[in-house]
């Protein structure tokens, strides 16, 4: 009996090692090609050969390892991930924009892309910890509150396409934890109102001459800290004490709390959303134009979905061939080996590439899916709960970016796309996975 449940105990999940396996090698034909033509094509390569081996021991010693050692180091594991996003601020590089990388002699490394790992530890952790008090809003808020130093220092790089993509996955593992829907409904408010007021800004500054009205003039000037502000703060505070005074004269059932609470979301997340507007540098600002309107600068800010969504659709059925795409090795298609790698895939293999793509990756959501399900302790099955949830997060951005359903962010498809340190990060992360399916039936 002993012996077969060792047997169990060392197995692997080898659809997950087989799904990535395939997502690697499409995304590695996808990437060689995409890079024929550019000058730093050696380098390109280079770095990605290197980085294979690389994940692969990170992938193994994840693995190898029991999870619950990271359980019982969360300490140090939240610090170093802390300290890698905060020394980048003093030691990294500056590109494009931002603040976001070490340069080493032979390669670069992006800390967020492994810090964030750390950060689903941590959390997983937490939340584990708090057992059955997920239904207090003190748990779910504790969680948030674990994560904001986080999301500070990506917002200082600035690096919001890191914030996209972790914020969601702190949510998800709150919910998973069992966290009140109303407690993540107002989580999920907040954020919101956070999103939606430099979008308004926004879609006033490509609109000019909206902001000739007195009342959306008034409110493209509420961008900046000034008088006006304070009376946008009086207004929301007096809005909900009339809510709340109607409330009482019409016998309703809500609270106070409730009206409070609303005027909170809705002024902190009015200061998070200027703090993200004054923080936005010029070529993120003209992402979020391109995904309110591709069409409104089709040669300047709008010119890389635009060719991105032609070489997709003109690679048919079946493709050009691999190596043969005229869009993407010709250059139209910028950024085509990291944020656009989809297009490569969809010009140079087709539909059938694109699908298999799609099927590979929801084939490995799947099996992520099944190891929390299997998890032997509340911790390993939180841990899967991150994992997933991150690499769900990937997806639905990147397929929904070149739809249109979501703002091009400058977000990778791991396993597909180039970047060394996202590849090292996803391996290690499927280790961890791994860890936990390979212990589902161990006896201590």
């Amino acid at each position: 009996m002993l012996s077969r449940v060792g047997l169990k105990k060392g197995r692997m999940d080898w659809v997950i090692l087989a799904a990535a396996a395939g997502l690697l090698f499409i995304g590695t034909l996808a990437v060689f090609s995409s890079v024929g033509v550019l000058a730093s094509y050696e380098r390109i390569v280079r770095t990605h050969l290197i980085a294979i081996p690389v994940a692969l021991l990170f992938f193994s010693v994840a693995w190898s390892l029991n999870y619950q050692v990271y359980q019982d180091q969360w300490k140090f594991v939240y610090g170093l991930s802390l300290l890698f996003l905060a020394g980048v601020l003093f030691f990294g590089v500056m590109d494009k924009g931002s603040r976001s990388w070490y340069r080493l002699p032979f390669f670069s490394v992006q800390p967020s892309e492994l810090a964030r790992i750390g950060l689903i530890v941590a959390l997983a952790n937490y939340l584990d910890r708090r057992g059955g008090k997920m239904r207090e809003f003190g748990s779910s808020l504790g969680a948030l509150l674990l994560s904001i130093p986080f999301l500070l220092l990506l917002m200082k790089q600035p690096d919001f396409s890191a914030i996209l993509t972790t914020f969601p996955v702190v949510l998800a593992m709150i919910f998973c934890a069992g966290g009140g829907v109303a407690h993540i409904a107002i989580i999920v408010g907040y954020a919101a109102v956070s999103a939606l007021f430099p979008i308004l800004w926004t879609l006033l500054a490509m609109s000019p001459e909206l902001a000739q009205n007195p009342l959306l003039g008034f409110f493209a000037g509420l961008s900046s800290f000034g008088w006006d502000t304070l009376l946008f703060v009086a207004a929301v505070g007096a809005l909900a004490w009339f809510g709340w005074f109607l409330s009482v004269k019409l016998y309703s059932n809500l609270s106070g709390v409730f009206f409070t609470g609303a005027a909170l979301v809705v002024i902190f997340g009015f200061f998070s959303g200027m703090l993200v507007r004054n923080q936005m540098k010029e070529y993120q600002q003209k992402r979020l134009e391109v995904f309110l309107s591709p069409e409104s600068d089709p040669r300047g800010a709008g010119y890389n979905l635009i060719q991105a969504r032609i070489g997709m659709g003109s690679g048919g059925v079946f493709g050009k061939g691999v190596f043969s795409g005229t869009q993407s090795r010709l250059g139209f298609v910028p950024e085509r080996h990291t944020d656009f790698i989809l297009a490569v895939v969809g010009e140079e293999m087709g539909f059938m590439g694109t699908g298999l793509v799609m099927t590979l990756y929801l084939t490995l959501l799947y099996r992520l899916k099944g190891a929390a399900q299997l998890a032997r302790d509340r911790f390993g099955y939180l841990l899967c709960c991150g994992i997933f949830s991150l690499y769900m997060v990937y997806f639905l951005i990147n397929f929904g970016m070149l739809l249109g359903f979501a703002p091009v962010a400058g977000v990778p498809l791991p396993l597909v796309s180039y970047g060394g340190s996202n590849l090292v990060a996803t391996f290690f992360a499927l280790g961890l996975a791994e860890s936990v399916y390979s212990r589902r039936y161990a006896l201590v």
